[in-house]
């Protein structure tokens, strides 16, 4: 048997096994970066340090996040993209000599990035920061770590061309744990211990970056070691009718990754948009404090940011499988399939991101109390900044369906449409809504860019719309706001029986909201046939043994 015939294109188990590796991982990953905000904050100390401290992180971190984006966040999509393209072909060797052409690349690549984030740190200070000198140290500290993760990104990509997501939802998760226990050890030692000052713990925490980064690679050095001889023998008996200069691939690889590097740092150029206006916006109208406005920044531009991204990481799952499948049926141009894979993606999406966004502004109130402390403000964010999280969710899975489709330039255009659209009504939404005006926006900006994207999708691919509205996404979101209407009202009465509520308390009200929405939009969905429509699982075996008709 040939190689090419060993190959066989994944189809909607994949998707779902794919997804279910990668939004797993990414929830873990983005729990851990979620979680570790509690004691470190308390190790910070003071209610003004730690706003002073979370400001300053969330800065950096914008800033590293766009370094990061547009240094390596198109290249594992990409890679994958091509991989799989290549091996729908047979040619698994031209897709091996793509991807040793990427390592060298990204060497190259990490240490222009890097060497322009470390020297550049006061520049880029002054473009982000408004100066700040605190920020100066954190942005070379996290310079070190963009040296190596755009090799990192490359090389979980070359897994997902494959179809194997365990390897890059494993790392993912090991990099994740690896930033954070050095996070909480650096800062414990520092401001508890050595009894320091909060710059130096921030900065230091920042490091972390390049640890969980370090670790990563040396576990994907490990799969490498162990596949090797198969990826071996599937390059060997594999066609062999593609032959590119290392030119070619090297032009391949800039064609493909560059819209995947601008798609995917939307979210952060929308964040650093809010992060450079949001103070000089405020202070053209208001006479208002350098402490307000950190304290008003850090709620929505760090803290619910934070938080929502938890809901993101599963839209991340489902973009990260989709795209090679999408790409490969694509390349067999299997029109049917291409649109049923579509739908299918939309349903996933969908039977996941609404209960989770609905579900978490229906528990804001015990989830900020659990992370942060009571916070009015705070909770009122968070529950604002779920709309956001579903709306990026969508924009990610759309995004990536037109460009698995090759439509780069429309995912472009319409990403620029909506950007530009943002920067038009920023100013007076923050007139008008003060501190809720940046991710107002946001909200705006997206629901245009949703909308143009679905429809050239919908145009490309034609499918009955009306139809997968009213039998499907209907009744996950009717399902979805039963079981987020029957968490408020149990969150009303806990926090009405209830004086005077902590963050232990809040925590423990968190799980039970949380196992409560579990079980009711579990049973919804049994009831509803909604695994089996949405998931094509066959739950009939659990529908008896619950005895739901």
């Amino acid at each position: 048997m040939s190689a090419k015939n060993q190959h066989q294109t994944p189809g909607k188990d994949s998707l779902l096994t794919g997804s279910a590796w990668i939004t797993a991982s990414g929830i873990v990953s983005r729990a851990l970066s979620a979680l570790y905000v509690i004691p470190w904050n308390i190790w910070m100390g003071s209610a003004v340090i730690v706003a002073s401290a979370n400001a300053l992180y969330g800065k950096v971190y914008h800033i590293y996040d766009f370094f990061l984006l547009v240094s390596t966040a198109g290249l594992p999509s990409a890679i994958s993209k091509q991989i799989s393209h290549y091996n729908a072909l047979g040619e698994y060797a031209a897709g091996n000599q793509l991807f040793k052409q990427a390592l060298k690349v990204t060497a190259v690549i990490g240490l222009i990035f890097g060497a322009v984030m470390y020297f550049g740190a006061g520049w880029v200070a002054a473009l982000f920061t408004n100066s700040d000198p605190h920020s100066i140290p954190a942005i070379k500290a996290l310079a070190i770590a963009v040296l190596i993760l755009p090799t990192l990104s490359i090389m979980r990509g070359y897994f997902q061309g494959y179809g194997q997501m365990g390897p890059s939802a494993i790392s993912m998760m090991l990099e994740q744990l690896a930033r954070v226990t050095y996070m909480l050890a650096i800062t414990y030692i520092i401001m508890q211990i050595q009894r320091g000052n909060y710059v130096d713990a921030v900065t230091k925490s920042t490091f972390a970056s390049f640890i969980g980064a370090a670790i990563s690679v040396l576990y994907l050095l490990t799969c490498f070691g162990r596949q090797r001889h198969h990826l071996q023998n599937l390059a060997e008996n594999g066609r062999h009718e593609i032959n590119f200069t290392a030119r070619d691939f090297t032009k391949e690889i800039f064609l493909q990754a560059i819209p995947f590097i601008i798609i995917d740092s939307a979210v952060t150029i929308f964040n650093l948009f809010d992060q450079s206006t949001f103070n000089p916006m405020m202070q053209s109208f208001m006479n208002i404090s350098k402490q307000q406005l950190d304290y008003y920044y850090s709620v929505f531009g760090f803290q619910a940011n934070k938080l929502m991204m938890v809901a993101v990481s599963l839209a991340t799952g489902i973009v990260s499988s989709s795209i090679p499948l999408v790409a490969s049926l694509y390349t067999s141009k299997d029109t049917p399939k291409i649109t049923k894979q579509i739908i299918n993606i939309i349903r996933l999406f969908t039977f996941f991101m609404l209960p989770a966004t609905l579900g978490m502004a229906a528990v804001s109130r015990p989830l900020w109390g659990a992370f942060y402390g009571y916070d009015r403000l705070g909770i009122n964010m968070l529950r604002f900044s779920c709309l956001v999280a579903l709306l990026i969710g969508f924009f990610m899975v759309l995004a990536a369906i037109l460009q698995a489709l090759y439509r780069n330039n429309l995912a472009i255009k319409y990403l620029l449409i909506g950007f530009g659209f943002k920067i038009i009504v920023q100013w007076p939404l923050v007139y008008l809504f003060h501190e809720y005006g940046p991710l107002s926006a946001t909200i705006l900006a997206l629901i245009l860019i949703c909308y143009l994207m679905l429809h050239r999708i919908y145009c490309l691919y034609p499918f009955n719309l009306k139809k997968l509205i009213l039998q499907d996404l209907s009744k996950v979101f009717l399902a979805s706001l039963v079981m987020a209407t029957v968490v408020l009202g149990a969150d009303i009465i806990f926090y009405t029986l209830t004086a005077k509520i902590g963050r232990v308390l809040s925590a423990g009200y968190m799980l039970i909201e949380v196992l409560i929405g579990a079980l009711v939009y579990g049973y919804i969905t049994l009831k509803l046939r909604l695994l089996d429509q949405s998931l094509n699982i066959d739950a009939q075996r659990w529908r008896e043994r619950l005895h739901i008709k």
